[in-house]
């Protein structure tokens, strides 16, 4: 790649040069990513088929200064928004796993640190989180609280110089193979506030979920809390509230929106190039009526998600961007990156069953992504609630 060309340039999947104007660190950020695609490519397939987690990707992605979600630590790359959300987008492209790990890592659980840590958990942390040695996991989803996780059950209890916390949390990412989590607790206060944990605390028993469907390139965990003691200066001093967490959860709905744009682009890509080299009945795909109409649905689609994204990151980079905006954006690309896929998955007939082929696993991948950070329904309600002034939910 040159300073000049981007990772999309001569493919229609940018119909609208949506992104065709990005240049210099934003682009180089983008090309980096792009370079960390390929380097993963050969490895995806077999990670995703034995559940097998690349710990020693997640390091290259750190040496790449990929790692970062626009946070400003000494030493490394200042990231814009808009790089930050082409770099979710060109990960994704290539592995939804590994974005989903580029998410939990920087996304979560170094932003939890950024925004609400004290500067000695900032200075403690997030250099090495930052070049991928130190992993991180954030700790929100409990068993019986998902949708409804302002209602979380675990408790912090001071006892002296130390916070004692008890409860239990499931689906989180790298919390059985990482080295900290950021668990959130409500304290007797009644409010929710942040711990680092590290995880081989006593009392930290973490049991890595089997039998997934979808991302199974790296590890969700559940966790059980059993009078866990982490000292004071653990708990993150700037979060106070329910609407701390809120705040972290709005800018990776941004990013889920990139990430299942960057799954669209691979699957459109794949389904396209399919439909030139195929032949039926005499000659390619490509020429059929049908192929080419659903291939300008699917092109419609695609120049949508994209639209919003770069459309959500200048609200970002000019600070208008509110939770319902990004939830519309999330929502709404996560919906037609399934269409998409599922478009895609079926063009390529019986060999779109098959991993070498990307879509099958694409499909698997962004059902994942549809739900987790938001559910559909709940996305929507969101939504619902700034546009009618009423609540459905609470």
């Amino acid at each position: 790649m040159t300073d000049t060309h981007n990772p999309l340039s001569g493919a229609p999947t940018d119909f609208y040069n949506v992104f065709s104007d990005v240049s210099g660190e934003d682009l180089k950020a983008w090309q980096d990513a792009a370079t960390f695609g390929e380097e993963i490519a050969p490895h995806v397939n077999e990670a995703w088929e034995k559940a097998d987690y690349r710990i020693d990707l997640v390091e290259r992605a750190g040496e790449l200064d990929l790692l970062l979600d626009g946070i400003e630590i000494p030493g490394h790359r200042s990231m814009s928004r808009l790089a930050v959300g082409l770099v979710y987008m060109e990960i994704a492209r290539a592995d939804a796993s590994m974005g989903t790990a580029l998410a939990v890592q920087a996304g979560l659980a170094m932003q939890s640190i950024d925004q609400c840590g004290s500067q000695a958990q900032k200075d403690k942390y997030l250099d090495g989180m930052a070049k991928g040695e130190i992993l991180g996991a954030f700790a929100l989803t409990e068993p019986d609280h998902g949708s409804d996780s302002v209602a979380l059950e675990t408790s912090a209890v001071e006892d002296g110089d130390e916070w004692v916390i008890n409860g239990e949390k499931k689906w989180i990412g790298q919390g059985s193979v990482g080295h900290i989590s950021v668990v959130w607790a409500r304290m007797e206060n009644g409010e929710v506030s942040g711990f680092i944990v590290p995880q081989d605390t006593p009392g930290y028993e973490a049991q890595t979920i089997e039998g997934k469907g979808g991302l199974r390139g790296i590890p969700q965990a559940h966790i059980k809390f059993t009078d866990v003691r982490v000292p004071k200066e653990n708990r993150l001093e700037g979060a106070n509230s329910f609407r701390d967490v809120a705040k972290v959860l709005t800018g990776t709905r941004s990013s889920v929106a990139w990430a299942a744009l960057g799954i669209a682009i691979s699957s459109f890509e794949t389904a396209l190039a399919y439909v030139k080299e195929r032949e039926q009945f005499g000659k390619p795909l490509a020429k059929m009526q049908l192929i080419q109409y659903r291939l300008g649905n699917m092109l419609q689609d695609l120049t949508a998600m994209a639209l919003y994204c770069r459309r959500l990151v200048n609200m970002e980079m000019d600070g208008t961007m509110t939770e319902q905006q990004a939830s519309l954006a999330k929502v709404h690309n996560t919906r037609k990156a399934r269409a998409i896929t599922s478009d895609a998955r079926d063009m390529l007939g019986g060999v779109g069953m098959l991993l070498e082929n990307h879509v099958m696993r694409n499909l698997a991948d962004i059902e994942a992504l549809h739900t987790y950070e938001g559910t559909d329904t709940i996305q929507n309600l969101i939504v619902g609630k700034e546009i009618t002034g009423m609540s459905a939910y609470r």
